[in-house]
């Protein structure tokens, strides 16, 4: 165990190496500059002679592959480098930003089990009638209608028409409710799926039908026997998910100016602001690759199949 624990940890240190080193070589490709943009060229003239003494200053103009070396000698070191625009740490700016995001995630998720769960079982319960019906037309609305689009029209309707929750802006729950319904319900769509066909497959199994011979009650039999089975497949997409959830919350936030990470990357990027660019993706890819971590042993838990199968392969 301890040997697949240290292979994991490494692939997980090459993978944020493989991914700094695109994200800075597409940083580099992408149009705009700036140093035009720290001097705010479009207010007013701009001398060759500013821009040079700024390149100097932000290291810019140093060969590519010194600057990428400089700015890794500085991950080892926990020091991400500096913004552009405001001068503070960019691992200051993270730390800050940070819980946020996790709390939008943590409501996003919590979201997205209230509405895959019960439509999940109630397809699989009710195959080919009316509620299975129903999960699959809720499915579909959920995998066709993009995030930023739902998220208008549940503005527009909770805050603009009824005014029941607050329209943008963070700091309470109940700012928290929107943004988190609209990510758990785009992404809800593919685990009430999975959900469906897991539970139909374990509700066909010999020791359900046994459960269900000895007089155990029917929705006993469905959330104690064949919804933990079925769950495993579940957890393993939740580990797969977080790259799709930390991307959706890049929209998501912008759109109700939550003040997390992702409004933080969308300001960063606009501004081209290279450090928190930088900061910010080698973040995500460490919270995706514990999240994968996680689900690897929230699997270990609910079949201890999977641990007996680790100890003996160690």
């Amino acid at each position: 165990m301890l040997t697949h624990a240290a292979l994991r940890l490494l692939q997980l240190v090459m993978m944020l190496i493989v991914l700094s080193l695109v994200t800075f070589i597409l940083m580099k490709l992408a149009p705009g500059d700036p140093v035009l943009t720290i001097l705010k060229a479009h207010e007013g003239a701009v001398t060759e002679e500013d821009t040079r003494l700024v390149r100097e200053q932000l290291g810019l103009d140093m060969p590519l592959y010194q600057q990428y070396g400089q700015w890794l000698a500085g991950v080892v070191k926990l020091d991400l480098g500096q913004s552009y625009t405001s001068n503070r740490d960019v691992w200051n700016l993270l730390v800050e930003r940070l819980p946020a995001t996790v709390i939008l995630m943590a409501g996003s998720i919590t979201a997205l089990l209230i509405l895959a769960l019960p439509l999940g079982m109630l397809a699989a319960k009710y195959q080919d009638r009316f509620p299975d019906y129903m999960s699959r037309l809720l499915a579909l609305l959920g995998s066709s209608i993009p995030s930023f689009w739902l998220g208008l029209l549940l503005i527009y309707l909770f805050s603009y028409q009824l005014n029941w929750l607050p329209m943008m802006g963070g700091g309470s729950i109940s700012h928290m409710i929107l943004p988190s319904v609209t990510l758990g319900f785009v992404m809800a769509p593919e685990y009430i799926r999975l959900l469906r066909a897991g539970m139909l497959d374990t509700l066909s199994q010999e020791y359900i039908r046994a459960a269900r011979a000895r007089g155990i009650r029917e929705w006993s039999v469905m959330a104690r026997h064949a919804l933990r089975a079925a769950l495993l497949p579940v957890v393993s997409l939740m580990g797969m998910s977080m790259g799709a959830l930390m991307a959706g919350s890049v929209v998501t936030e912008s759109l109700f100016g939550w003040p997390g990470l992702g409004s933080m990357a969308m300001e960063a990027i606009t501004q081209r602001n290279y450090p928190v660019i930088q900061g910010y993706i080698l973040l995500t890819g460490v919270c995706i690759g514990l999240a994968n971590w996680l689900s690897d042993i929230g699997l270990g838990i609910l079949d201890p199949r999977i641990r007996l199968g680790g100890r003996r392969g160690a």
